[in-house]
């Protein structure tokens, strides 16, 4: 197999395996996460999600549009407003359930709570599938200083924020009256639009090369909605909430130094 395609297929990849990994954590933690544990996972999550918009979308978007001789916070800003309504629409339209929340959010429907904190789950991770397919997209077009390395580590990245994302996301499906195995087989399936979104991203970039900018930077105001409504209200709640900045802080430096490192 191409080595190229191989490097492609695994980065797409990885995201959905850290998913699966956490949601296993079911399996063998009976008793569930500690709320400080979640503060500290969730900060982490967020630390991983804010530095990946920043190093590997909205940085490479704005050199490539200044490459082209394009006003380069012109197509950044766009696009990264795009990626905000984007998921904005998305979370006004479609039922879902956030985890510690009692009432749902979007349109009314006549689902099971379980079914609408697998709509919420499913909800956060399509940007993050989106980011890693765009940044392969990228570097694929070679119209971007984006190596394939570049997406591997994006990859690595939320991968291992997914890790306790998938055991925060299959605890309370447990707890909500569901089998562990059951709750193991649902928090596994919500990171199955990770590389679908990935895929659709590295497809829909590749029709439109000319547009790679605000691609870009459409999957990363798609992240940091989700980092500002979900995840940074989760760790300012209840006490100790600056786990979740030690978390985050912790996210940060690890996304940093993958990006540059790699």
């Amino acid at each position: 197999m191409d080595s190229t395609l191989l490097a492609v297929i695994l980065g797409i990849s990885l995201p959905f395996v850290g998913t699966t990994l956490g949601a296993a954590t079911v399996l063998f933690l009976p008793n569930g996460l500690k709320a400080n544990a979640q503060k500290l996972m969730l900060g982490f999550a967020s630390g991983v999600m804010l530095a990946a918009s920043i190093w590997s979308l909205i940085l490479p978007a704005m050199a490539l549009a200044q490459e082209r001789g394009q006003i380069p916070w012109i197509p950044a800003s766009i696009g990264f407003l795009l990626g905000i309504l984007f998921l904005l629409a998305l979370d006004l339209i479609i039922p879902h359930l956030h985890i510690h929340a009692d009432k749902p959010e979007g349109m009314r429907a006549g689902f099971s709570r379980t079914t609408m904190l697998f709509l919420a789950i499913t909800l956060h991770n399509l940007p993050e599938g989106m980011a890693v397919g765009v940044v392969f997209a990228g570097a694929l077009s070679g119209e971007v200083s984006l190596p394939l390395s570049a997406g591997i580590a994006l990859a690595i990245g939320i991968a291992l924020q997914n890790i306790p994302e998938g055991a925060i996301i299959s605890m309370p499906l447990a707890s909500a009256g569901k089998t562990r195995k059951h709750a193991f087989i649902m928090g596994t399936s919500s990171g199955l639009v990770e590389p679908i979104g990935a895929v659709l991203a590295i497809f829909l970039a590749s029709l439109v090369v000319p547009a790679l900018p605000y691609i870009l930077c459409f999957a990363a105001g798609a992240m940091v909605y989700v980092v500002v409504e979900e995840l940074i209200p989760e760790i300012q709640t209840g006490t100790h909430t600056y786990l979740g900045t030690i978390g985050m802080s912790l996210g940060f430096v690890l996304m940093l130094i993958l990006d540059t490192a790699l």
